[in-house]
C-alpha cells in the first residue's frame, strides 16, 4: 500500500461516547486511563500533553512495526530527516548520517560500556522505541508544508480503519495543532508506505522565539487507532535551536 494523506483541521468537535454524541467538556488523562478502551473522540478532548502512555505496548496485537521514517520540505523537496530500522534486527530504528534524532534509550546505550557485567540483568524498558527527540534548526519553524513518509509492516491480521491523531503542544498546555490521518486498508503480512502531509500553523513571532529559546518544551502525542480503539501511543519532543 502506497498512499498520500492530508491532516484534517484541528478544530474538531469534542464528542462523548453516547449514541447522541453531544459536545463534551475536555477530559483528563486520569479519566481516560480508567476506561476499558480509548477512542479517537477521547484523545481529541484532551487539552494538554499526556504525562503517561495511554496504552501498554502489549495493546499492539496487530504487530505493526515502523521500519522507516522520512521528513521532507514539500515546497523545495529537500529531505530534512530520515531514520530506518536496521534490517533483521529487533533494535530501535537507527538514524542515517546527517539527521538529528535519538531516543533516550540510545543515549543510555552509547554511554554504557561492554565491561558492565550487570547490563544483562537490567530488565528491558517496555517503552523502548515509543519516544524520540528531534533536533531542528530555527528555520524549520518557517516551513509551511512537510511530508512525513512512514514505512511499516503488519502481522497476521488485515487492517481496516487505521488512524493516527497527532497533537502538538508547547509548554504542555499551549495547543499548536492537531493532525488527523488515515492509513487506509492493509493486507496481512505486508509492508506499506504512506506519506502524510503536514500543513503547519501560522505562529506568532513571540511564540516562535519562545519555542526556539526553550528546547524540548515542544512536544507531541501520537495516538494510533484501529476500528476506533487505541492500540499504540508514541511521544516526541522537539528542539529548534540547532545549527
Amino acid at each position: 500500500m502506497n498512499a498520500v494523506s492530508n491532516g484534517q483541521n484541528e478544530n474538531m468537535t469534542c464528542l462523548d461516547d453516547s449514541p447522541s454524541s453531544k459536545e463534551a467538556s475536555p477530559v483528563t488523562e486520569e479519566e481516560l486511563l480508567r476506561k476499558p478502551y480509548i477512542t479517537p473522540e477521547d484523545v481529541l478532548c484532551l487539552n494538554h500533553i499526556t504525562e503517561n502512555y495511554l496504552c501498554s505496548p502489549d495493546a499492539n496485537i496487530y504487530e505493526i512495526e515502523f521500519l522507516r521514517f522520512k521528513i521532507r520540505d514539500i515546497d523545495s523537496n529537500t529531505v530534512l530527516f530520515e531514520i530506518a530500522k536496521p534490517a533483521n534486527t529487533a533494535s530501535t530504528p537507527s538514524s542515517t548520517p546527517g539527521n538529528n534524532a535519538e531516543s533516550p534509550e540510545s543515549q543510555g546505550d552509547r554511554n554504557s560500556t561492554s565491561h558492565d557485567t550487570q547490563a544483562n540483568n537490567i530488565p528491558k524498558d517496555p517503552n523502548t522505541g515509543r519516544f524520540v527527540r528531534y533536533q531542528f534548526t530555527p528555520k524549520f519553524l518557517n516551513l509551511k508544508n512537510i511530508g512525513a513518509t512512514i514505512t511499516f509492516s503488519i502481522g497476521d491480521f488485515e487492517i481496516n480503519n487505521f488512524r493516527m491523531i497527532e497533537k502538538h503542544y508547547f509548554n504542555d498546555t499551549v495547543h499548536l495543532k492537531t493532525f488527523d490521518f488515515n492509513f487506509g486498508y492493509c493486507i496481512p503480512n505486508s509492508i506499506n508506505t504512506c506519506e502524510h502531509i503536514y500543513v503547519f500553523p501560522n505562529l506568532s513571532k513571540s511564540l516562535t522565539q519562545e519555542m526556539i529559546d526553550n528546547p524540548f518544551h515542544t512536544k507531541s502525542d501520537s495516538f494510533y487507532f484501529i476500528n476506533n480503539k487505541l492500540f499504540m501511543h508514541n511521544k516526541a519532543e522537539y528542539s529548534y535551536n540547532g545549527v
